[in-house]
């Protein structure tokens, strides 16, 4: 099995101010004019260097950056299922990358990029968040959220559907706002958002659906795409991105990425579940700085949920020390 990819990117512009993480990748930048560095079953750490000096000041934060892409690869190995991973450290760009770029059914998680496809249709004119729907006896959909409760004839605005839709991972929500917009446009939404990678071509809890072969699919990157996209402004205003990261702090499923982190840990993040797959994506704010986690995974359908959020935990606890060791 692959172990964990480092690399190092061109840092984009701060959104705000943080202790340095990753201090390996920052000398070694410096020093060497920047690496990439990747670790499979046959390869070891590789970094170029021109320069000699300081070497001993850099061989302790080595030694904790290698200690710390061992222990999350451990952990990875040891998940008898099969998870992707996405890990960044958002002030300096630096990440590391396991099957990053491979294909998972969405479940949930989709709906991080359809609640940035409703402001895309709010600036169009498409959408009206304070348009008021009548929710009908058909558009009840059993699950995660509370609307499939309501009676019909409820009337619920578009804002209170993209908030339920993210902070309770409403089904019922979900779906009026597919129907509102249609899964072509949304479609074009998620191109235009440049997550390649990402496909809606059914309702949340189609299952019939699902048993012909026809899901909804993302990747790590992808959804670590969007998130960066969201907490950096990109492409939206800032009141925008804000508002977003809102409604991903009140996330009430908080099973996975925070499970482990300290009470009073502010985490924006989004969860997935179905039969056979469980992730969770989100951003991780400490007084050293902000990180970004995405793990998806797939696993027998026997073993249940738990082994993946405790695989996702596990993981988002070590990164979580080692930023505030930093």
């Amino acid at each position: 099995m692959d172990d964990l990819t480092l690399k190092k990117i061109t840092p984009p512009p701060r959104r705000s101010v943080g202790v340095v993480w990753l201090a390996l990748l920052i000398l070694a930048s410096f020093c060497a004019g920047g690496f990439v560095a990747h670790w499979n079953q046959e390869d070891t750490l590789r970094v170029r260097q021109k320069q000699e000096a300081s070497r001993s000041s850099r061989s302790q934060s080595e030694k904790r950056w290698n200690a710390l892409r061992q222990s999350l690869s451990a952990r990875i190995r040891s998940f008898g299922g099969d998870a992707g991973v996405v890990i960044e450290d958002l002030q300096t760009g630096s990440q590391m990358l396991y099957h990053e770029n491979r294909s998972y059914p969405a479940a949930s998680i989709v709906k991080i990029p359809i609640m940035i496809a409703c402001y895309q249709a709010a600036q169009e004119g498409r959408l009206n968040f304070d348009d008021q729907i009548t929710l009908r006896a058909s558009d009840k959909t059993p699950g995660s959220g509370q609307l499939d409760q309501l009676p019909a004839g409820t009337a619920v605005s578009v804002r209170q559907l993209i908030d339920l839709m993210i902070t309770q991972s409403d089904n019922t929500a979900t779906n009026v706002l597919i129907n509102r917009l249609g899964m072509e446009w949304l479609q074009n939404s998620f191109r235009r958002q440049g997550l390649a990678h990402t496909t809606l071509v059914r309702r949340m809890m189609d299952f019939s659906g699902r048993k012909k072969g026809i899901d909804n699919y993302t990747t790590p990157s992808d959804m670590a795409r969007v998130l960066r996209r969201i907490y950096r402004s990109e492409k939206m205003s800032s009141r925008v991105s804000e508002e977003c990261l809102q409604m991903l702090r009140r996330q009430k499923m908080h099973d996975r990425i925070p499970k482990k982190l300290p009470e009073g840990v502010v985490v924006a993040h989004k969860t997935g579940l179905e039969r056979g797959v469980c992730h969770d994506a989100g951003i991780v704010s400490t007084p050293n700085g902000d990180y970004l986690i995405v793990v998806l995974t797939k696993h027998k359908a026997k073993w249940g949920a738990k082994p993946s959020k405790r695989l996702i935990a596990d993981l988002a606890r070590q990164v979580y020390d080692y930023e505030m060791a930093g």
